[in-house]
C-alpha cells in the first residue's frame, strides 16, 4: 500500500487553537487513524500488497462477502462512479476483484473479490487484528474496550 510509513510510537497530539488548549475530536480520531493505517500499509507491504493504493484499501473495506455495485461504493466513498471505476479497473489488473453482472439488473455491474482479492481481505482483518493486540498492549485491554465501546455508540 502508498503511504507515509513512518511508524514510531504514537506521541501525544500537540495543542490546537481550541480555547482550551486541548486537541479537537477530529484531530484526535485523524491521528489515531494515521497510526492505525501506518501500520496496516507496512504489514501489507510485508504480505506482498504493495500495489495497493489507500483509496483501494477504502474501496476494499467497504466490499464485504457479497458484491457490491458501483454506484453503492461512489456513494459510500463519496466520490464519482468513474473514480471508482478507475479504482476497480486497477484492482481488477492486479486480480483482486472482478466485475459481475447484477442478477436484478443486467446494466449494473457489481464488484466481487477474487480468491486473490478474499486471501488480501483474509491477511487484512488478521493484521487489523494485530494491531488492537498491540494497542491493548499500549494503552491496556479495558482502555481499548472502552474506546470502541464509546466509537460504536450511535452520535
Amino acid at each position: 500500500m502508498q503511504a507515509s510509513r513512518k511508524t514510531a510510537d504514537a506521541a501525544p497530539i500537540a495543542a490546537t487553537s481550541q480555547p482550551s488548549g486541548r486537541p479537537f475530536l477530529r484531530q484526535l480520531l485523524a491521528a489515531r487513524q494515521e497510526w492505525i493505517e501506518e501500520r496496516l500499509y507496512a504489514m501489507a507491504e510485508a504480505s506482498g500488497y504493495k500495489q495497493v493504493t489507500p483509496a483501494m484499501s477504502r474501496l476494499f473495506g467497504l466490499m464485504k462477502r457479497q458484491p457490491v455495485g458501483i454506484s453503492v461504493l461512489a456513494r459510500q466513498l463519496a466520490i464519482s462512479r468513474q473514480a471508482v471505476h478507475k479504482l476497480v479497473n486497477e484492482a481488477v489488473q492486479m486480480e483482486l476483484v472482478e466485475l459481475i453482472d447484477s442478477e436484478e439488473d443486467k446494466r449494473v455491474k457489481l464488484v466481487g473479490f477474487t480468491a486473490k482479492g478474499f486471501a488480501m481481505s483474509v491477511a487484512a482483518t488478521r493484521n487489523l487484528e494485530k494491531i488492537e493486540q498491540d494497542l491493548a498492549q499500549r494503552i491496556g485491554q479495558a482502555d481499548l474496550d472502552e474506546l470502541k465501546r464509546i466509537l460504536a455508540k450511535a452520535w
